[in-house]
């Protein structure tokens, strides 16, 4: 049986979305992944597409989704990715969660989104070699 992994952020448009396709890449579908958002946009970040494109990663195919509680409860991880909106924060909603505390893309150049990009994939590397330690 595999374990579910699940991302979570707002708007489930950049950071979680990333999380969710490097995770996917580096543990070549030993894991269920999932992302989602407690207020999802409609569509992705098209800058976070692209600098995910950039480094070979294709995300036409992900899109965001509302968090709900059968994730919640069917997820051996939760990470949230961060917050500055405590209102509508996932980590309100989710027990043991992980929290990066990563800085939100919207608004952000295609520089600094490249810099978070590299933040998060650092970040799913080290869970993943947490999660092999632990097996």
């Amino acid at each position: 049986m595999t374990e579910d992994v699940l991302f979570v952020c707002v708007e489930n448009a950049g950071r979680s979305q990333m999380a969710e396709a490097f995770f996917r890449k580096f543990t070549e579908n030993r894991f269920n992944v999932i992302s989602a958002g407690t207020i999802p946009s409609n569509e992705l970040n098209p800058i976070v597409v692209q600098v995910m494109k950039e480094i070979g990663i294709d995300m036409n195919n992900q899109n965001p989704k509302m968090l709900s509680e059968s994730m919640i409860s069917n997820s051996f991880k939760t990470v949230n990715m961060g917050c500055m909106d405590k209102e509508s924060c996932p980590a309100l909603f989710v027990k043991d969660v992980i929290d990066w505390n990563i800085p939100d893309p919207k608004e952000k150049t295609i520089e600094q989104i490249r810099e978070i990009r590299d933040q998060i994939k650092t970040e799913v590397l080290n869970l993943i070699a947490t999660m092999n330690d632990g097996k």
